[in-house]
């Protein structure tokens, strides 16, 4: 008996879409990175990019807990001397609201070669249409 490896030419990788729409940030990331990963498919495999591509819409509608609005840092640093950057959550969602989700989901994947593959199936966009109508993507619920 032998076990089936799942090969890249044997991948099936579908679309899913999830409305981030008044929807809280923590599940809706979590979510997405799932999709990602594959983990929800029966060949998942750790160390092989098996998960699927997904559109997060309505980024700008999430929805952050408690005081996280305001006491949510963002750093970025520039790599000179005294280059850090902060910024609050809220400051953010102003200027770039899907950023706020990017990064949640980012942080949810792993920090490889392999996560950063993962990551670049992923689509967010503020409002709530998309360019992937195509693709005929799945609607996922994030549920509670």
């Amino acid at each position: 008996m032998s076990t089936t490896f799942p090969s890249a030419k044997t991948l099936a990788r579908t679309w899913h879409v999830i409305d981030a729409g008044d929807e809280v940030l923590g599940r809706v990331a979590s979510k997405a990175a799932r999709l990602l990963m594959g983990k929800h498919k029966a060949i998942y495999t750790p160390f092989l990019d098996t998960g699927d591509h997904v559109i997060i819409v309505n980024a700008d509608k999430v929805r952050l807990t408690g005081a996280k609005e305001e006491q949510k840092v963002y750093r970025s640093h520039s790599g000179y001397p005294g280059g850090l950057k902060e910024t609050s959550a809220r400051k953010l969602r102003a200027v770039r609201p899907a950023r706020v989700v990017e990064l949640a989901v980012a942080g949810m994947l792993p920090k490889t070669k392999l996560g950063k593959q993962m990551y670049r199936k992923l689509k967010v966009y503020a409002g709530d249409r998309h360019p992937h109508q195509a693709q005929k993507p799945v609607a996922i619920a994030v549920g509670n």
